[in-house]
């Protein structure tokens, strides 16, 4: 007799009209997260995501892409307004939240919330190019 397969029932996210748009922009990738106010999901999305690979993924049009992608289902469910957090040193940290306010969604406030280490790790050496 073939076993019973497992499945996970799908997670309900209660949608406000007023959430959280996080914005973690790396060396490497960029990640877009709408999420209400409670901090749990909407839609998300990132640069690797839409299909940008190697060191196209860290580039303002990469972030923009991957901005309207996450904003356009978030939209369709309902949130208007966010406000934004912007982490990492990476570029698009700009052109996600333009492409967010563009797809409809108010941006009513920016908060920089990258870590900054009190003299913890060692940086890597600068590169010689």
């Amino acid at each position: 007799m073939a076993k019973k397969q497992a499945t996970s029932k799908k997670r309900v996210v209660k949608v406000d009209a007023i959430g959280q748009l996080h914005v973690h922009s790396s060396f490497n990738n960029i990640i877009v997260s709408l999420t209400n106010a409670e901090g749990q999901v909407i839609s998300w999305s990132s640069a690797g995501k839409m299909g940008f690979r190697g060191s196209k993924k860290n580039t303002p049009y990469a972030a923009q892409t991957a901005a309207e992608d996450c904003a356009k289902v978030a939209f369709d469910l309902g949130l208007r307004k966010v406000k934004a957090y912007v982490k990492g040193p990476g570029n698009g940290r700009e052109s996600a939240i333009r492409a967010v306010h563009g797809a409809g969604i108010e941006v009513t406030e920016i908060v920089d919330v990258t870590p900054l280490p009190h003299n913890g790790c060692r940086p890597p050496k600068r590169r010689r190019v």
